[in-house]
C-alpha cells in the first residue's frame, strides 16, 4: 500500500468517527465552510461509492460505463458536496487544486446521473507534513479548498472519450488513444 493510499484509509476512519457522532471534523469547519453541512450518513451507500471496483456508476443506453470512487460526501440541505482527500509532500502551490478539476466535475456528473442533487462546488482537503515531533510522530497541516464544479465539462470529457473509443485513431493519435495504449 502506498503512503497516499494509507493516508486515504486513515482519513476515512477519522471522518467516519465524526460521522458516527453526527459532527464534522475540525478540518472542514475551521474556515466556516460548514454552515448547515453534515457528513453523508448512509454509510453502506458511501462504502459502495468509496470502493474502487464499484464506486458511483453511470451506464449510458449503449452499455458504456463510467464510474469513480469518492472519498467522502457532505450534505447541505438536499444537495450533496463531493469531498476528496489529497496527500502531498509539500504545501499547495497556486495552481495545485486545478489539477483535480476534472475529477470533481466527473464525480458530480455521476451523482447527478444517479438522480442526486449536487451543489455547484466541491472540496479538496489537502494534507501535507508539517513537522516531526521528538517521539517520531508526524504532524500534518490540512488545507481545505473550495472549487466550483462544471458538470458540462464532465459530460464533454465523457463524450470525447466515447468518440475516441468508437473510432479508429488516425495517424495523428488523440490524447485519449495514447492514454489507452499506455495502460
Amino acid at each position: 500500500m502506498s503512503l497516499p493510499s494509507g493516508m486515504d484509509r486513515i482519513i476515512k476512519v477519522h471522518f467516519d468517527k465524526f460521522r458516527n457522532k453526527g459532527e464534522l471534523p475540525p478540518e472542514i469547519c475551521k474556515n466556516s465552510h460548514c454552515n448547515g453541512m453534515k457528513l453523508f450518513d448512509d454509510i453502506a451507500k458511501l462504502n459502495e461509492w468509496r470502493n474502487n471496483f464499484k464506486g458511483i456508476r453511470f451506464s449510458d443506453k449503449d452499455g458504456n460505463v463510467l464510474f469513480g470512487a469518492v472519498d467522502d460526501i457532505l450534505v447541505n440541505k438536499d444537495k450533496m458536496i463531493v469531498l476528496d482527500y489529497k496527500t502531498r509532500g509539500f504545501p499547495l502551490k497556486e495552481d495545485t487544486s486545478g489539477y483535480y478539476q476534472d475529477q470533481l466535475d466527473i464525480y458530480n456528473f455521476l451523482l447527478r446521473k444517479n438522480n442526486y442533487k449536487t451543489e455547484d462546488y466541491g472540496f479538496l482537503l489537502f494534507y501535507h507534513p508539517n513537522k516531526v515531533l521528538e517521539n517520531g510522530e508526524v504532524l500534518f497541516n490540512a488545507e481545505l479548498v473550495k472549487m466550483k464544479v462544471n458538470v458540462d465539462n464532465a459530460e464533454k470529457l465523457w463524450k470525447e472519450a466515447l468518440k475516441c473509443l468508437d473510432s479508429k485513431c488516425s495517424e495523428e493519435k488523440c490524447e485519449w488513444c495514447e492514454g489507452v495504449e499506455n495502460i
